[in-house]
């Protein structure tokens, strides 16, 4: 049978009696105890309550002027998570920069987090070859002979499968020792490349990585295939091609393709809406699986992403079970962000509800959205006057006059030939088959030149054009207003460096991960917040 506990009114258990410190029952005298999470905390009780005290001696029997109900160790943000992810990723801190395409998240933002001792990832996505290319040799020449703990985004690209073949080769080419798969659908020969290269066995047997790859999912089957290795009719088409060795496709079906998979809830841009609450624990339940079924020496880390704005956000997460946690909408308003100051400052000014979903740009035909801000934009309802168009069009031709004429005049601002000529140049100098594949499919020439403008409302709001502010395109999620509502008259409102968001939501949510243990103890916790402040 099992035990419960007594009624909250008895008395509670003590070990020991307390002396000589501070008592502190009032709610304020408790919220201050409790923002000390590196200090041991006394949980005492006598005739005043349950109460705390940050100083202090056990006492023997009669010699203490207060029961002593336990002690709570020092709690320090370094420690939330799981202590092998710091270890393995040569970081201080579980606590990671995500990947915001088209360079949002900049090579700056990347080096700032490596030298803070956290980790990166340069946005990649939606970026034209020769872009990533610049970036990785930035980032090597800056961190790549001194730093393991940062890394690059590989992005699924579905439409044009050579891109993501010719950015593996570049990451793995050029030594870059992180990479984020996000976007993934499936495997694709690409990401397991990536996962497989250089592969080897230690001393003691076990496999060692030369590169990590962290995956970004959204959906347990998804991760399944990541936690899971390599399927072998990929390895074979790779050893085929010479892009693997046979002894590397041999070690590549002893370990998952990813040992560190992100788990991402409700976010910024692509996003399954699904709440994280849900999501990471069925996740962690598919891990323990794997790692039962294929008799991994390892354990795969689970992080969570999605809707961490706000230390209590972050403290959840990890309390949940996740191993590491991942920011994103957040670091837009950083000051290393790629983002203008137009578009920060649109985002400064975000509520939680502030947001809506749109037709994302890079799977446009498949109908897929992204959330973006709503608030001070018309993007979301012009791109979806677009999709409505794709769908019921065979091609421009079709198109109604009058529905022409409005899309040329609100949203496309120019001609629409206009339009396929700039997009014409554009894909014969990127890649010339999809103006082959116009020339004979009139609705993909519908889908390219639909596509420009929702390429361009991104670029738009990156450069801070702001005859197009309405046309601007933010990726944003709910955690954004959040993060406004609690940085608010702090000096997180106005100077925001990356480094300092990421230590204030890691301490934060240590203060608060104190608090709920004080709160299991019996003590009347009062309504706690930790307020910004600058920390090294």
């Amino acid at each position: 049978m099992l035990a419960y506990s007594p009624d909250a009114r008895a008395v509670l258990p003590s070990i020991s009696e307390w002396s000589a410190g501070t008592p502190r029952f009032s709610p304020d005298a408790i919220a201050a105890a409790l923002q000390r999470c590196r200090d041991p905390l006394h949980i005492i009780a006598g005739d005043e309550g349950v109460g705390v005290a940050v100083d202090g001696v056990a006492a023997g029997p009669g010699e203490g002027t207060h029961r002593l109900l336990g002690v709570l160790p020092p709690l320090y943000p370094e420690w939330l998570g799981d202590r092998s992810f710091c270890t393995t990723h040569s970081v201080r801190f579980p606590y990671v920069a995500g990947e915001m395409a088209n360079g949002i998240a900049t090579t700056r933002m990347v080096i700032a987090m490596a030298r803070a001792e956290m980790l990166g990832f340069f946005g990649a996505g939606g970026l034209g070859f020769e872009a990533v290319e610049r970036a990785v040799d930035e980032l090597v020449s800056e961190l790549g002979s001194q730093e393991q703990n940062w890394g690059v985004n590989l992005i699924h690209s579905p439409n044009e499968p050579e891109l993501e073949e010719r950015v593996a080769d570049l990451l793995l080419r050029r030594g870059v020792p992180k990479i984020c798969a996000s976007a993934f659908m499936g495997l694709t020969p690409a990401v397991v490349r990536c996962a497989a290269a250089g592969l080897r066995l230690a001393a003691d047997g076990t496999v060692v990585r030369r590169t990590s790859v962290f995956a970004k999912v959204s959906r347990p089957e998804v991760a399944e295939k990541f936690m899971s290795p390599a399927p072998q009719e990929l390895l074979n088409v790779l050893v085929a091609r010479g892009q693997l060795t046979a002894d590397e496709a041999a070690l590549a079906a002893r370990v998952p393709v990813a040992e560190d998979v992100t788990v991402e809830g409700d976010s910024g841009g692509h996003t399954d809406n699904r709440p994280l609450v849900s999501l990471l624990p069925a996740v962690l339940g598919l891990r323990d699986e794997c790692v039962r079924k294929f008799g991994y020496a390892r354990q795969i880390r689970v992080g969570a992403a999605g809707g961490l704005g706000t230390p209590s956000s972050v403290a959840a997460a990890f309390a949940l079970g996740a191993a590491y946690v991942v920011t994103g909408s957040v670091n837009q308003v950083a000051d290393e962000s790629g983002l203008s100051a137009d578009a920060k400052s649109m985002l400064a000014e975000a509520d939680v509800a502030d947001v809506v979903m749109a037709p994302a740009a890079d799977m446009f035909e498949l109908g897929v959205k992204l959330q973006v801000l709503r608030r001070g934009t018309m993007f979301a309802g012009r791109a979806q006057q677009l999709y409505d168009v794709y769908r019921s069009c065979a091609g421009l031709e079709e198109i109604p006059a009058a529905t022409r004429a409005r899309l040329e005049r609100d949203v496309f601002r120019a001609p629409l030939s206009s339009v396929w000529a700039e997009t014409e140049r554009f894909w014969l100098s990127r890649d010339p088959g999809e103006v082959e594949k116009a020339s004979r499919d009139p609705k993909h020439r519908m889908a390219l030149v639909f596509r420009w403008y929702l390429g361009k409302s991104s670029r738009w709001a990156i450069e801070g054009d702001t005859s197009r502010r309405t046309d601007y395109q933010i990726w944003c999620g709910p955690a954004l207003g959040a993060f406004n509502r609690w940085t608010r008259g702090s000096f997180l409102a106005a100077d925001r460096p990356v480094v300092q968001i990421a230590l204030n939501l890691l301490e934060g949510a240590a203060v608060l991960t104190r608090a709920h243990q004080a709160r299991s103890y019996g003590v009347a916790v009062p309504a706690l917040s930790f307020t910004p402040r600058p920390l090294s």
